[in-house]
């Protein structure tokens, strides 16, 4: 396992040319110490564990790696499924140039106004709105902001080898950046 710079591993999932909306994730508080922790994973990419902290309001820095290379039927339990009450995320890619960007703006305004005419369920337009954005990266999502939702727990116990080095070179990390328990 290499532990990497938490936008590395960001990079990583952005480029895994997989299906997009196969991808699930589970994030909230470290269990001790500063910051959050997110693991996001799918089928034919694998698992991935990111730890991050808001150095100030303007930066967040963390670790990260990849801790499995597929979900096996131990994992998938442990990560939320399309139609969960939860929430949704998405990885963004931002448009290669004006032109780009312009385009995606069309398709989305027409996706909304496709929805907006028919029956839907929130869950279509989220995906349909990623698509219109190219999102390389969205599905279902459990969080809670001011806790820990038990499958964190869950993925932690069972890549806690894993989660042990990220946690070292995160409290590194802050240590380093003499951040402690405040905004620097």
């Amino acid at each position: 396992m290499r532990v990497r710079d938490w936008k590395d591993i960001l990079s990583d999932v952005t480029d895994a040319g997989v299906d997009p909306d196969g991808w699930r994730a589970v994030a909230g508080h470290r269990e001790d110490g500063l910051g959050e922790e997110l693991f996001l994973g799918h089928p034919d990419a694998g698992v991935y564990e990111l730890k991050t902290y808001a150095k100030n309001p303007m930066e967040v820095r963390g670790v990260g790696s990849r801790v499995a290379r597929r979900i096996d039927d131990d994992i998938e339990p442990l990560l939320p499924r399309r139609g969960d009450d939860g929430g949704r995320f998405a990885v963004q890619s931002p448009p290669e140039d004006e032109d780009h960007a312009e385009s995606m703006a069309k398709r989305l305004e027409e996706t909304v106004k496709v929805h907006a005419e028919a029956p839907t369920t929130p869950e279509d337009l989220f995906t349909d709105m990623m698509d219109a954005i190219d999102s390389p990266a969205f599905g279902p999502m459990e969080y809670e902001f001011d806790g820990r939702p038990d499958r964190l727990d869950d993925l932690t116990d069972e890549f806690s080898d894993a989660d042990e080095l990220l946690t070292e070179d995160l409290d590194d990390l802050i240590e380093d950046d003499g951040v402690g328990r405040g905004f620097q």
